[in-house]
């Protein structure tokens, strides 16, 4: 292995199958790989002429910050109350539906295809693959709020892909009074976006979603981009396209909706989308309609597959047994990548424990032997760090990553959450923890069940309520924060030592309370040359041979501290108060 160029590895060290077979070869043997579990679907090669293929609807992604009207305005785009039917008025997955627009291009194209992404931060992986999927982003800002972090997150997704996506600006909600709609088109500016105000390429068009003003003129310039970007595609051959969305749906099981960027979908066909696969049951458009062939530019709800695939995964039409030797051979990598980070994880464990134990081995026993320094290394240790094991069920795949992404990253060091799994449908009995239910119902029975079990619902529609309550579970394994404040200071003027019985001296400090007060219940520190070098209680308290519990500022006492015999002049008495308070994420 060192000969190989392997470096330093100890005998526990597990191979990657590359290094396997590079020894295998350094010592003469012919590593064979397997041509079978090397087969999978692609996508076919781009058409050779593109130019001669049929015009296509353009697929526009509406992005921008929370709450900034984006599902109000395409609300008004297809007459519908989606909107109002949002929990907070927020998107809380992504959706996709196409709108009629007549007469909008000079090439007769009838519909644009529209993706509503979410706004809210823990949806930024469901905003980035709205814009894979997209042709033109409608940049969303509401003249009434400016530019905000979501918005900016979109201008560096936007800055990724320059070049292969037009880019529209919607100033939302112009109907406001008082709003500055040229202040929000510089912040723009400011942030990169050339805008055609400023001499740029970037079109503004200043809408309401609430009135319709400025739509006709945000559905032209889309049009414009649409042709200017010549949006075609291959009607025949090889269905191709991308996972908007799934959900379980009552009477259809699994359904999911497919955006079909190239050749034809029919019912019988047979698609696959990461490790799962269907036969076309049944396809409906955004209005519920049967659809008979989805072309590419089209949005359709399909049935028939044989569980939910993921959000995001790209679909790709082929033959059955094609697709069921591609699932195996996927499913089969799947599971050889989780060896190899399972292996990886344990090499990197098995290294921090060798040096783990060299250190102990190398410590020198050597402990300073005074009372506060004790204390702290009597302490238990909390570097084990605790977890809030969590099941997560939501209303569509989408959902399902949002979530899980949002709430796996709270934590620390000390605690941290951890997804024991995650699903599309309602709770059920066999959820063994707390349960994170977004937008989805929870039976009478199962609440009993849970209730009987001491097991938590957390349920929300709205997930920065469910990030919020789950933040509170978590900060409730932290350790608390300890907090000392002084409430009373004595300086040591001189040092007296008091016959006891049987020959034993007791050192009492003859003091004088210069801050605050001093009390015989609180713990006593011991200050020499700015360091502490002592905490205890204090054992006697006298005032003028009176035992005392309090003594103010200015007054003479005599103190004697437990357990501590080495008061000396000049030496400061505190006492201090413990808080106990949360811990902090």
């Amino acid at each position: 292995m060192k000969q190989a160029g392997m470096g330093e590895l100890s005998y526990d060290h597990i191979l990657r199958s590359d290094d396997a077979s590079l020894l295998a070869m350094e010592l003469g043997f012919d590593p064979i790989v397997d041509d079978e579990a090397a087969f999978d679907l692609h996508p076919l090669p781009p058409h050779p002429d593109v130019a001669n293929l049929p015009e296509r609807p353009p697929v526009v992604t509406i992005m921008g910050h929370v709450d900034h009207g984006k599902t109000t305005l395409l609300d008004t785009l297809r007459s519908s109350s989606v909107a109002k039917g949002e929990s907070g008025g927020i998107t809380q997955h992504i959706g996709a539906f196409s709108v009629n627009v007549p007469g909008t291009s000079q090439s007769g194209a009838r519909t644009i295809t529209f993706l509503d992404t979410p706004g809210h931060a823990a949806f930024s992986a469901m905003r980035a693959r709205g814009a894979r999927m997209t042709d033109i982003v409608v940049l969303v800002v509401a003249a009434d709020d400016g530019v905000m972090p979501q918005t900016k997150e979109v201008i560096n997704l936007i800055k990724k892909d320059e070049g292969n996506i037009g880019v529209v600006v919607a100033i939302n909600k112009v109907d406001k009074p008082g709003v500055d709609v040229e202040k929000i088109e510089k912040a723009l500016l400011a942030e990169g976006l050339e805008l055609e105000t400023f001499g740029g390429e970037v079109p503004v068009v200043h809408v309401s979603g609430l009135t319709g003003q400025g739509l006709d003129l945000l559905i032209e310039n889309i049009s414009a981009l649409a042709e200017l970007q010549e949006l075609r595609s291959d009607v025949e051959g090889q269905a191709q396209g991308y996972i908007v969305e799934s959900r379980m749906q009552k009477g259809l099981g699994p359904v999911a909706t497919v955006l079909l960027l190239r050749g034809s979908l029919k019912p019988q066909s047979h698609i696959i989308s990461g490790f799962v696969h269907a036969k076309v049951r049944q396809m409906t458009d955004a209005n519920g309609k049967v659809v008979k062939l989805a072309q590419p530019g089209m949005a359709v709800t399909v049935a028939g597959w044989k569980s939910l695939p993921a959000a995001g995964d790209e679909v790709l039409e082929g033959e059955e047994h094609d697709i069921k030797r591609a699932i195996i051979n996927r499913v089969r990598r799947a599971d050889l990548a989780a060896v190899v980070e399972d292996a990886e994880a344990i090499n990197v464990q098995r290294q921090l424990d060798r040096e783990k134990r060299q250190k102990e081995l190398l410590k020198v026993s050597t402990k300073t032997r005074t009372s506060s320094r004790s204390v702290a290394e009597d302490r238990p240790t909390e570097d084990l760090q605790k977890e809030l094991r969590l099941v997560i069920k939501c209303d569509v795949s989408g959902s399902v990553e949002a979530v899980v992404g949002a709430l796996e990253g709270i934590g620390n060091k000390h605690a941290k959450v951890k997804i024991v799994s995650s699903g599309v449908g309602d709770v059920t009995e066999s959820d063994a923890a707390l349960i994170v239910a977004f937008s989805v119902s929870t039976p009478r029975a199962v609440e009993a069940i849970a209730s009987a079990s001491d097991i938590q619902i957390i349920e929300s529609p709205i997930i920065y309520r469910l990030m919020e309550d789950v933040t509170s579970e978590v900060i409730k394994l932290l350790p608390p924060i300890i907090e000392q404040r002084v409430t009373g200071e004595a300086s040591v003027l001189q040092i007296f030592e008091i016959q006891l019985k049987g020959k034993q001296t007791m050192k009492v400090a003859g003091c004088r309370v210069t801050n605050g007060s001093l009390e015989k219940s609180r713990k006593a520190r011991v200050v020499r040359a700015g360091n502490a070098i002592f905490e205890g209680n204090i054992e006697t308290f006298r005032h003028l041979k009176k035992d005392v519990l309090e003594a103010k500022r200015g007054t003479e006492c005599g103190i004697s501290l437990q357990s501590f015999n080495d008061l000396r002049a000049d030496d400061a008495i505190q006492c201090i108060e413990i808080l106990e308070k949360p811990g902090k994420l």
